[in-house]
């Protein structure tokens, strides 16, 4: 039964990946009209939060045999924590650079590293606290 979850638990992680390139990457002819704002914060960037929010999750639950101890639940927050990053630098860098219909703005970058900031945090104290039991 673990290996099937373990191996659900990557199956989303990688499913998710691809799923946040195709939206940061997909040419959307037709989209329904949203709201240009919510509770003033521009829609654009709660979608930009809520698409990297769940990275360092789903890295936890697809690869958390790895955090046995506090220093290597930090090791890997901290390195899924970069690699999220990364992702999100590589997503402006390349709708800004490789395609005509997005542009790249720094203010998308705040979001995603919010995002993923806290996200991270939920998943360090998430992970030792599941040390301690």
């Amino acid at each position: 039964m673990e290996k099937k979850k373990l191996l659900l638990s990557r199956l989303l992680f990688f499913a998710y990946l691809a799923a946040v390139l195709f939206l940061c990457f997909g040419r959307f002819e037709s989209t329904p009209d949203i709201p240009r704002s919510f509770l003033g914060i521009p829609a654009d960037k709660l979608v930009h939060f809520l698409l990297f929010f769940p990275f360092p999750i789903l890295a936890f639950l697809a690869f958390d045999k790895y955090t046995e101890t506090p220093r290597a639940t930090f090791l890997f927050s901290g390195s899924t924590w970069v690699l999220g990053m990364l992702l999100a630098l590589g997503t402006e860098w390349g709708q800004a650079r490789l395609t005509t219909w997005r542009s790249g703005d720094p203010l998308d970058m705040t979001a995603d590293a919010l995002a993923l900031t806290l996200s991270t945090l939920i998943v360090i104290i998430w992970d030792l606290s599941k040390q301690k039991k």
